[in-house]
């Protein structure tokens, strides 16, 4: 019940009133429960306690903290700007749950919605960044210099912010406030089907399976080099990226799959009713999953971390992504050792064959001056 209410605010999902089949819950129902919406909302004042303060601390590591600013701390500064973003309205919905009704008006309910989604999008578009970047490292790293400098990095920054405002766009398009059974709620309404499949099929597409095919693509890459070299201790990034990716999957692979079953009720007319009650009581577990991962990773670098906290104290998370910056670093140097010890074996074998050739010809004139 808490856990549906705390979803059934962050998603403004309601019941269809022109569904020919009996919704199988309603926001007033639910909004009108004293008991779940209170819980509710101390459910999301813990996450606004933990999100607020971890994600600050990533933040105050990376940038005034770690000793060199390293494309993987770079994006991680990023996902925390991101998340805490998030976190930050997260007061809105706990008044939303308290108040059992939407006192901010229209514009603030299509902007903080709008926000929520350009969050999902920055998220999934970051640690996939973080991903080819890992790829890139490990098994091309003598192209790392080249994708490594700084007006690279800020170019694919701004293309990944710009990409998920445009993306969330349909969600203040869609978003509207209407009032059932005397209480305000803010809603997504479709006037025809195909709007619904259009945006919960693009979020899921452009926000989840695409992204996620590049990163378990580059994945597969990066582990197969790391098994075939003689390197496999330096893989601190790819365990910490990889906690990422596996912790971001986790929370929001239920909310993609209830999309799919929105676009398929759309689709399939002929089991629409029994979709509808599937995705109607998926929806509000999915959703609020979705919206407190926003205050884990703080708690997986810590996890992750621990290791330096005895020797680095409150900077023991600069440590840590000092340590992934200089796997980089070492990959690197590791790629230009092995060539300067080809280089060198090469000059050694020229210089072998130019004594060789020298020590014939020297054979071959004493030959001819004792014939003389």
């Amino acid at each position: 019940m808490v856990i549906f209410s705390i979803a059934m605010v962050i998603t403004g999902v309601t019941a269809d009133p022109n569904s020919s089949s009996p919704p199988t819950t309603s926001t007033s129902s639910i909004l009108s429960s004293p008991v779940g919406t209170v819980t509710g909302a101390l459910i999301l004042s813990v996450a606004f306690v933990l999100g607020i303060p971890g994600n600050l601390f990533v933040i105050w590591s990376v940038v005034a903290r770690t000793k060199r600013q390293s494309v993987t701390a770079t994006l991680i500064l990023n996902l925390a700007c991101a998340d805490g973003m998030l976190m930050l309205l997260t007061p809105f919905f706990i008044v939303y749950l308290v108040q059992r009704t939407w006192i901010f008006g229209l514009i603030m309910c299509k902007v903080l919605y709008y926000f929520c989604c350009a969050n999902m999008y920055a998220s999934i578009f970051l640690i996939t960044l973080m991903s080819l970047h890992r790829l890139v490292a490990v098994v091309w790293p003598q192209h790392l210099a080249a994708v490594s400098t700084r007006s690279t990095v800020v170019r694919m920054l701004v293309l990944v912010w710009v990409l998920a405002l445009a993306l969330a766009v349909p969600v203040p398009v869609f978003r509207d406030i209407k009032v059932i059974n005397n209480r305000t709620v803010c809603d997504c309404l479709h006037s025809k089907p195909k709007y619904v499949v259009m945006q919960y099929s693009m979020e899921t597409v452009l926000g989840f399976l695409l992204p996620y095919s590049l990163i378990l693509l580059s994945y597969t890459q990066v582990l197969l080099k790391i098994r075939r070299t003689r390197f496999q201790r330096r893989i601190r990034s790819e365990k910490l990226i990889l906690i990422i990716v596996i912790t971001f999957a986790f929370f929001w692979l239920p909310y993609h799959v209830v999309n799919m079953l929105q676009v398929s009720e759309e689709l399939v007319v002929s089991v629409g009713g029994k979709i509808h009650d599937m995705r109607t009581l998926l929806r509000p577990f999915a959703a609020a999953v979705a919206f407190v991962s926003s205050c884990i990773n703080p708690i997986l670098y810590t996890c992750v971390g621990k290791q330096y906290m005895r020797r680095a104290g409150l900077a023991f998370m600069a440590r840590l992504f000092d340590a992934t910056g200089g796997d980089s670093a070492s990959r690197k140097s590791q790629n230009q050792q092995h060539k300067t010890e080809e280089n060198e074996g090469l000059r050694e074998k020229e210089s072998e064959t130019s004594t060789s050739v020298n020590t014939s010809i020297n054979i071959k004139a004493m030959q001819v001056q004792n014939g003389k």
